[in-house]
């Protein structure tokens, strides 16, 4: 049987383009942030159709869930109503989406991130 896994998915469409800095500053802190993340197994992103994407992928849903409430994480989702709109959808399977299977479940399944 194939290990058990948690996917993570975000997308992300930047309200203004002043706002680009301000997001790439605290995306790239936020991603830095997941590869050395404990419970880690990959982190991904892309930008598709104007959307601005992650994947990651990690050994359970406890493990990303430690990530989303600390450090880089923690400070840009204070930050992000103000610069961009988006959502994010997780889920435990035991294969990795391609980025054509990402962006059609965040488009078909996510759900608004307030």
């Amino acid at each position: 049987m194939a290990q058990t896994v948690y996917v993570s998915i975000t997308g992300l469409r930047i309200r203004r383009p002043w706002h680009l800095p301000v997001f790439w500053r605290h995306a790239m802190a936020a991603m830095a942030q997941a590869k050395n993340a404990d419970g880690c197994l990959d982190a991904a992103a892309r930008t598709i159709d104007g959307v601005h994407h992650t994947r990651t992928v990690w050994r359970d849903r406890q493990a990303m869930q430690a990530y989303l409430s600390t450090g880089a994480h923690l400070k840009a989702m204070k930050i992000f109503n103000r610069v961009a709109t988006g959502k994010t959808f997780g889920f435990e399977t035991e294969s990795i989406p391609d980025w054509n299977d990402v962006h059609r479940l965040w488009h078909d399944r996510g759900r608004h991130v307030t």
